[in-house]
């Protein structure tokens, strides 16, 4: 039997072949592929709380230096309480884990953080002091901005910091991921109450050691690093609270 390839219904069939093929081999592919980003993901993420702390890696090394410095990964309530602990190797696949808590998810869906649990390295520095290490999320300009804060065992002084963002502005927003905007907050404190820290307007003098010089044209960006450094401290200080307070008693 003669098949009509001009017929109107071999050509429909023919596409709806295609794109079953296609469709499908997409579909594995992206199965295929998920646990590699999956991990491509977490060395990143790695590599960016180990900077916090002023730990200087790659992707390739993350794997091996991350559980030489952070000795334990917490999950916390937003009434302070620890829900889990980790130690060790990051398996990515495992949700149970803290470091598999996805901010950036939990800070698009809007809840409220009673309903959220937040993740919190305690950290070991190179220089062998403890160190905890905050992951903090907001919005900039074009989009959204993203970082870690390490404070020290004070848990009132920042030991350092990491900003990353997707898509502001190169030369002005987009400088919070240089090391000369993140350098400016070591050693500066955080206040008692919000807001906690600020980020002035580029250009102005530093007010106090509660404050940080903005990147100069990129205010609105500089803005969202403070808000998500203030909102973000908020949630922690009960934690942060109630272990200075059990410190005190020992």
């Amino acid at each position: 039997m003669t098949i009509n390839k001009n017929n109107t219904g071999y050509t429909f069939l023919f596409s709806i072949l295609m794109v079953l093929i296609v469709g499908t081999a997409l579909a594995y592919t992206s199965l295929s592929l998920k646990p590699l980003q999956k991990k491509n993901a977490a060395d990143k993420k790695m590599v960016d709380i180990l900077g916090a702390i002023g730990v200087a890696t790659t992707r390739g090394g993350a794997e091996t230096d991350f559980p030489s410095y952070v000795k334990e990964r917490l999950s916390i309530n937003s009434d302070g309480n620890v829900l889990n602990s980790s130690s060790g190797n990051v398996d990515p696949a495992d949700s149970s884990d803290p470091f598999n808590i996805d901010v950036k998810k939990d800070y698009r869906s809007k809840k409220p953080a009673s309903e959220l649990s937040f993740p919190l390295y305690v950290c070991e520095s190179m220089l062998g002091d403890t160190v905890y290490v905050i992951p903090v999320v907001g919005s900039g300009l074009w989009g959204p901005i993203w970082g870690f804060v390490a404070l020290e065992s004070d848990m009132n002084t920042i030991y350092g910091a990491k900003f990353d963002h997707k898509t502001e502005t190169p030369g002005l927003g987009a400088e919070i991921k240089d090391n000369e905007f993140s350098d400016k907050f070591k050693g500066q404190k955080l206040r008692d109450a919000s807001p906690y820290f600020t980020i002035l307007k580029g250009g102005r003098p530093i007010e106090d050691q509660y404050s940080v010089d903005g990147i100069t044209g990129g205010t609105i960006t500089s803005v969202g690093v403070g808000e998500m450094i203030d909102r973000t401290i908020t949630i922690y200080q009960h934690y942060f609270e109630s272990a200075i307070n059990s410190s005190d008693l020992l």
